[in-house]
């Protein structure tokens, strides 16, 4: 039996807990492909880790209240709390990636080239 994910509400995240998720370069290179609001599928994410690596940064990127994941199935799916972490710390996560895109933090990091769906 799968459990559910817990996702922390805002107004409990302390800004140590969000500085500490975006300290490993992994992290804040899945903060920069997933700040364009747009949900996916964990498998869309190529990042230069294994499944279970993977995961652990994800979660620790749940647990401090930067993304919001859910299941369909067997499939899991992540977007970022951009808005959300906007009203609870103002320009932080906008400022963080800016940098991190400067200095090309993360850059490892990217979304999966699929084929195009035809309907």
């Amino acid at each position: 039996m799968r459990r559910k994910h817990e996702h922390p509400d805002l107004a409990d995240v302390q800004l140590t807990d969000v500085t500490a998720a975006l300290s490993d370069p992994i992290r804040v290179g899945l903060m920069r492909v997933l700040s364009d609001g747009v949900e996916r599928g964990w498998s869309a994410l190529q990042v230069p880790v294994g499944k279970s690596t993977q995961s652990h940064h994800l979660s620790v990127l749940r647990a401090a209240g930067l993304i919001r994941t859910r299941e369909e199935g067997t499939r899991c799916y992540v977007v970022a709390r951009s808005a959300e972490m906007e009203q609870r710390f103002p320009a932080l996560l906008g400022s963080v990636l800016a940098a991190a895109g400067r200095d090309d933090v993360g850059a490892d990091v990217s979304i999966k080239e699929t084929a195009t769906r035809s309907g």
